[in-house]
């Protein structure tokens, strides 16, 4: 039995399951994740007993990502040192994924805060974090 308030799942819903298993797929897997199901209409990745699926089935809305809007800004996980931020931030930028704040990269979110914002041309934001 988990911790009361330990994250279960998080699921995105996505308009292009290939693009978001392209970007977002290859950069769970980089993180620790292991992809654990597949289904015509999604495919979920699992690390320890949490786990991220990535649905587009009939129900989604053919619309753009937009974090600015109410819902979803971005997911922020933990990345390790920084010298792995920089590691998985320059391959990221090689598998569809374009650093933001760049003049302000690794220090975006703060002089205390090392991590690297990243979206995909979806509109979807991740931030890496270092620890330690």
């Amino acid at each position: 039995m988990q911790p009361r308030g330990h994250l279960h799942h998080l699921e995105l819903w996505v308009v292009d399951l290939d693009r978001a298993t392209t970007t977002l797929g290859w950069l769970l897997e980089q993180l620790g994740h292991t992809r654990t199901d597949t289904w015509p209409t999604g495919t979920s990745w699992s690390l320890g007993d949490t786990y991220v699926v990535l649905e587009s089935g009939p129900d989604v809305v053919a619309a753009p990502h937009e974090r600015r809007r109410p819902g979803l800004n971005h997911v922020a996980f933990h990345a390790g040192t920084p010298r792995d931020v920089d590691t998985l931030t320059a391959s990221a930028q090689e598998h569809g994924w374009t650093l933001m704040f760049p003049d302000r990269h690794p220090l975006a979110g703060g002089p205390e805060h090392y991590a690297a914002y990243l979206e995909d041309a979806d509109g979807f934001e991740v931030e890496l974090v270092a620890s330690g």
